[in-house]
């Protein structure tokens, strides 16, 4: 087994042990939350009786909330080994079923985001930091700085209001039938997708454009120039290189986030996404559904860590475990 896979193997056997770690710590948490599943059941008539301590003893039992906590949590993680993530507390349904019919438009949205966000990212910061102190260095560090302190619900907000309200090209809700795709009206994801590249995007146009103006001051860069090496071929093949290297798990962290922090980009625009069913989970104590999101989060975060640190012992396979 050569560096790299061994690398790869060892990060694999510790993403394992976060995950397992985050169930525990998700499963502890959701018993935390203030409220009752059971009174808002009763409260909203899902259940039967008028809310005695009788009737909220009875629905405890029916819902398995009664039994040990550490019983309650083998269950839930080996039904979510088995791709069985239980069912709701309100309307009874499989969670898998549930999730599996607002999860796609979440991972469209996060997917046409992180394709634009990763290029953009990369090719702004680089075209800046090759040109240190410069005119567009400049204009691109304070554009940066500017988006990237505008929390995404201003962003969001502004954008509305400019493009759908005072310029009306783009409509202001991204709200699509059940059933339908967002991609057979496309114009519904331009603002959302937008939103989320310009919060997400700064913060690494940051690191790389830091991290490629090092590169370029470098001895190896001043040598490849004597050496009569043309400047396009140091930008791209040298200094990019190892300017990416430092950069890609905040890179990584921004693809994650599209996928974990999305709640306030779908909300805002009506967008049928995951979130919506995810706040109104949390609203009425659907513990089920509710911690078995967040595992799915928490696991795609973990997952996309271990892929920035295998691209990074890649550029710079030096950095593998030997």
């Amino acid at each position: 087994m050569n560096g790299l896979s061994r690398y790869v193997a060892i990060r694999l056997l510790g993403a394992i042990g976060v995950v397992w770690a985050a169930s525990v710590a998700i499963f502890a948490a959701m018993r935390l939350l203030p409220g009752d599943a059971v009174d808002m059941i009763l409260a909203k008539g899902a259940g039967s009786g008028t809310g005695s301590a009788a009737d909220k003893a009875a629905l405890r039992a029916e819902l398995g909330l009664d039994r040990p906590l550490v019983d309650r949590y083998l269950d839930w993680i080996t039904g979510v080994l088995r791709g069985d993530l239980g069912h709701s507390l309100f309307s009874g349904r499989p969670v898998t079923e549930i999730v599996g019919a607002r999860l796609p438009n979440t991972l469209v949205l996060a997917g046409i985001a992180a394709a634009l966000l990763v290029p953009l990212a990369i090719g702004l910061g680089a075209w800046a930091g090759a040109r240190a102190g410069r005119v567009r260095d400049r204009v691109v560090s304070m554009a940066s700085v500017t988006m990237g302190s505008l929390p995404e619900f201003v962003t969001a907000t502004l954008l509305i209001a400019l493009l759908a309200y005072t310029w009306p090209v783009l409509p202001a809700a991204s709200m699509v039938r059940p059933g339908v795709s967002p991609l057979s009206t496309p114009d519904i994801l331009v603002l959302p997708v937008i939103t989320l590249v310009a919060v997400m995007a700064p913060q690494t146009i940051r690191m790389v454009r830091a991290q490629m103006a090092e590169a370029m001051a470098s001895d190896y860069v001043r040598m490849a120039r004597l050496h009569g090496i043309p400047e396009r071929r140091i930008v791209l093949r040298h200094a990019l290189r190892n300017a990416l290297a430092p950069a890609m798990p905040l890179l990584a962290g921004s693809i994650t986030w599209l996928v974990g922090g999305i709640v306030v980009v779908e909300t805002v625009f009506a967008y049928p996404g995951i979130s919506q069913d995810l706040v109104h989970a949390i609203g009425h104590r659907d513990l089920p559904y509710v911690q078995s999101v967040t595992l799915l989060f928490a696991t795609i975060t973990v997952v996309g860590y271990v892929l920035a640190d295998v691209a990074v012992v890649a550029l710079v396979p030096k950095l593998a475990i030997r």
